[in-house]
């Protein structure tokens, strides 16, 4: 007898020893805003078709043999997260669970450090397409935005970060409010290089259309109410036209009684009459005859 042959499902790796939370805070206020912004975005408005993962501060692992690289933003196309983040094994980005690297990260200066190109030599290890540094407050020289697009294992500046074509999106600066802090902010924008909305004005174009949907509700009722009233109106008016109709009805029944009532009479005077007639000729032609008779008998004088 042939043995029962199956194929197993290939095992995880241990990742028990893998430091996947280490409480470390973020390193300033600007830089913390900033993290959460760009991907409250892009999970408020962004629309691209595809399953995308958008993270900050999140670890991203490539082995059980280095420890984690922690990019400020990540974003990642055609993945979806685990149904159960809880187990450690699915609490970071680990690229053997999600069959591969980021498509984008992005990081956020906030010192002269210049950890960022350190950064960027494991993020070409791990696959990293697209490599974006924002430095608002210009820790690193006068430029704020710079974008690096991998080909081979080196990453090559980009001109244009206005629109990506392989990623569906586009980034640009914006000077503006974020909460309760104005300043320099790096946001997704589409292809026609407008901004996507901000959760907030995504909150707020959904109440506005809940207003207005309540007002046409509300206006679609006052006319429902307007024709029943009219509709009652008409039936009303309806009901009285009927009522003088058949009020007229009948009153032209009378009359066509009494007219009838009339008829009869005058035709029963008129038979009277004719029978009047009929008598008197009798009488006349009798008193003819005897007239006649009396000639012959001489007696007419």
């Amino acid at each position: 007898m042939e043995a029962l042959l199956y194929e197993e499902e290939p095992l995880e790796p241990d990742v028990s020893h893998l430091v996947t939370e280490d409480d470390a805070p973020v390193d300033s206020w600007i830089s913390e805003k900033q993290m959460r912004l760009f991907p409250n975005i892009l999970h408020a408005s962004w629309k691209p078709g595809r399953p995308f993962v958008a993270a900050a501060d999140v670890g991203l692992f490539g082995s059980v043999d280095q420890p984690a690289v922690v990019p400020d933003i990540m974003v990642s196309l055609d993945v979806t997260l685990p149904e159960d983040c809880r187990p450690k094994g699915r609490r970071s980005y680990f690229t053997w669970v999600f069959g591969k690297a980021p498509d984008l990260v992005i990081e956020v200066v906030s010192n002269r450090e210049g950890s960022e190109v350190e950064k960027a030599q494991r993020y070409a290890r791990l696959g990293v397409r697209y490599y974006v540094i924002f430095d608002p407050e210009r820790w690193l020289g006068d430029r704020v935005l710079r974008g690096y697009v991998l080909h081979g294992l080196n990453y090559v500046e980009l001109l244009d970060l206005s629109w990506i074509e392989e990623l569906g999106l586009g980034l640009m600066t914006w000077q503006g409010r974020c909460e309760d802090m104005e300043g320099l902010w790096l946001r997704p924008c589409g292809r026609d290089k407008v901004l996507l909305p901000l959760p907030t004005e995504v909150a707020e174009a959904a109440q506005t259309q809940v207003e207005e949907e309540r007002a046409r509700a509300e206006a679609a009722q006052t006319q429902v109410e307007e024709e029943r009233a009219r509709a009652e109106a008409a039936q009303a008016q309806a009901a009285e036209e009927r009522a003088r109709a058949e009020a007229a009805q009948a009153q032209a029944d009378e009359e066509h009684e009494r007219a009838q009532g009339h008829k009869a009479r005058a035709e029963a005077a008129e038979e009277w009459a004719e029978q009047e007639r009929a008598r008197a000729s009798q009488e006349r032609d009798r008193a003819e005859r005897l007239l006649a008779r009396l000639r012959e008998l001489g007696l007419d004088e």
